[in-house]
């Protein structure tokens, strides 16, 4: 288990780093725009450059994740971000709605290795 939890924190602070990178450097040329309610979505991402928020969250986190310090910070910092992409996946464009399963799922692994640290998270009644 420990070598999948090390595969699994490599592999997605690399995806982190690289796509979040190209939300600053726009190296990535994607072959065609989304249509449709997609499009209005990116396009207001990218004029608002609230991309460039995003972006940085993703290679901030991206980037403890693969020197190993501070790994739940990044996991909750990132949570909300791969709720985004998944939601974007599945209510406007499905094309990469794999890819978004699978960042998914090494999310849930590393989550599950961490899980100690979120448990107060967790708590019906804080007093």
């Amino acid at each position: 288990m420990k070598i999948v939890v090390v595969i699994a924190r490599m592999l997605l602070g690399l995806i982190f780093v690289f796509f979040g990178l190209n939300g600053f450097l726009q190296f990535l040329h994607p072959k065609d725009m989304p249509t449709g309610l997609a499009l209005q979505f990116v396009s207001a991402l990218m004029q608002s450059h609230y991309v460039l928020v995003v972006s940085g969250t993703q290679v901030a986190s991206g980037a403890l994740l693969l020197v190993n310090r501070y790994v739940p910070l990044a996991l909750a910092l990132l949570g909300p971000v791969i709720v985004n992409i998944l939601c974007y996946h599945i209510f406007l464009s499905p094309e990469g709605a794999p890819f978004a399963v699978i960042v998914t799922v090494l999310w849930f692994v590393l989550f599950f290795r961490y899980r100690q640290y979120f448990s107060g998270l967790f708590v019906q009644k804080a007093v």
